[in-house]
């Protein structure tokens, strides 16, 4: 005759993990910004190859995304993480996670040393 389960016996209620860093963003893609002309906005480049369906050759191509930048912290040239969130307007539809590598302090170091040394 099988027993009844005690509150002693019943395993305990599974705790939930704990979120996942702030860091890593699901559907987030790094790519490079282009253009940092606008308050608040960015265009960033992500570049990818695809495999043609037919011919098996990987061709090169690029999606360009509008993105929000509420700091205004990136910088032509910097290398950047940005994820997908609710529309903040018309075109903007990603948001910055965080900036990679920051290219345009080099860019800009490399450019004035190019001058002094003319």
């Amino acid at each position: 005759m099988p027993t009844k389960a005690t509150a002693s016996t019943k395993k305990p209620a599974a705790t939930k993990a704990a979120a996942a860093p702030a860091e890593h963003v699901n559907g987030s893609k790094i790519g490079v910004v282009e253009s940092d002309k606008r308050a608040q906005t960015r265009t960033v480049v992500v570049n990818y190859q695809s495999k043609h369906p037919k011919y098996g050759k990987y061709i090169a191509q690029r999606t360009v995304l509008q993105i929000h930048d509420e700091k205004n912290e990136a910088r032509n040239g910097d290398i950047v993480e940005v994820a997908p969130c609710k529309p903040v307007s018309k075109t903007k539809t990603w948001r910055l996670v965080k900036i990679v590598e920051r290219r345009s302090e080099l860019a800009a170091a490399l450019k004035s040393a190019k001058e002094l040394a003319q």
